[in-house]
């Protein structure tokens, strides 16, 4: 959200994921430029997936053509051993992941 500026008018903005201000210690650090969500009239809403699961059909049947042409590729972060679980965990607490985090039992 750090170019409002670059948003139109009575623009919308889906907002989502927060997992990595879920042990955060201090207040996260806002877009110095907030103030331009009211002059531009911005509607400001948080998405969250499960609100949408009648759609789900849909999704899959489309999306998974495109991953299944290529179109789409999936990156994941893969750890082998369910001893790494707790590791694995944590690593994905702390961003050292790419994409889903992963334990191969």
């Amino acid at each position: 959200m750090a170019a409002l500026s670059a948003l139109h008018t009575f623009g919308r903005v889906a907002l989502c994921g927060a997992i990595d201000a879920y042990n955060a210690t201090e207040a996260p650090v806002g877009p110095p430029n907030l103030g331009l969500a009211i002059t531009k009239r911005l509607t400001l809403r948080g998405y969250i997936v499960t609100d949408h699961r009648d759609r789900t059909p849909a999704f899959v049947e489309e999306v998974g053509a495109w991953i299944r042409d290529g179109r789409i590729m999936c990156t994941e972060t893969m750890v082998d051993g369910f001893e790494s679980t707790p590791d694995a965990f944590i690593g994905l607490l702390r961003g050292d992941n790419v994409g889903k985090m992963v334990v191969r039992l």
